[in-house]
């Protein structure tokens, strides 16, 4: 049996999923090191605090930068001008990943009730998915504006499968990190991972996502599997150590 044909709705993580944010990201954490006098930090290097929310991508970059990490005041200043400085440019650089219209247009065309769930806050969300051409698909965009919110925690995706009147074993879950793991299996529900997003430090395999694939379209061709969303022994824990590193994550 098909996925598509055991599900009831999809929720898809933003950032390294559907879009490829990191040459904006990039470019306004290094606007915002500029204003300290710090050396600009290269993308992959920013790649790699991508999905933890704006206060863990901004103190990484600052502490990548600087050698040590920034002062609770130094911290403040440096969210604020990088913010600032994303706000003006949330799409200049990025690039919705290929297939990605197709595959929200074939599962829409299913019936699939889809969401967009992400760490990102909501006034970069929001503006984002519009300007990327891609809020017209999603009947629900869950922001983690809070930080206790944020994935791993499953608060956000029980959150949409209230919203979609749905079980947690009916919402596939689509990211590209342990974080989306971590969160999809505290919620209970089937997880897919991309294998071209930014991760978060470990293999996909490490992870032990249901499914690992290439693009979005190909989610209406996964094979269904005998027990949607339970955890093999040792599943969670080879995630949750690293999805655990920060208590804003």
């Amino acid at each position: 049996m098909r996925l598509i044909d055991r599900i009831r709705a999809v929720a898809f993580d933003l950032d390294g999923t559907l879009v490829d944010t990191a040459p904006d990201l990039a470019a306004a954490a290094n606007v915002m090191l500029a204003a300290f006098g710090l050396a600009p930090v290269s993308q992959a290097r920013i790649g790699a605090f991508i999905g933890r929310g704006v206060e863990q991508l901004v103190a990484g970059a600052f502490a990548e930068a600087a050698g040590r990490g920034a002062s609770p005041d130094e911290l403040s200043t440096a969210i604020d001008r990088f913010s600032q400085s994303y706000a003006r440019g949330l799409f200049d650089r990025g690039r919705v990943y290929p297939d990605v219209v197709d595959g929200l247009r074939s599962l829409a065309a299913t019936g699939l009730k889809l969401a967009c769930v992400t760490n990102k806050d909501c006034r970069f969300t929001l503006p984002l998915l519009d300007a990327a051409g891609l809020a017209e698909w999603f009947a629900l965009v869950l922001c983690a504006d809070s930080p206790e919110l944020r994935k791993p925690a499953p608060d956000l995706l029980l959150a949409a499968c209230r919203h979609f009147r749905v079980s947690p074993h009916k919402l596939l879950y689509v990211g590209d990190s342990c974080i989306d793991i971590a969160a999809a299996r505290a919620a209970g529900c089937p997880v897919a991972v991309v294998n071209y997003g930014y991760g978060d430090g470990i293999s996909l395999e490490d992870g032990s996502p249901d499914w690992v694939i290439d693009r979005i379209a190909g989610l209406t061709r996964l094979k269904a599997k005998q027990r949607l969303a339970k955890s093999e022994p040792g599943r969670e824990n080879r995630c949750s150590p690293i999805a655990r590193r920060s208590p804003s994550s």
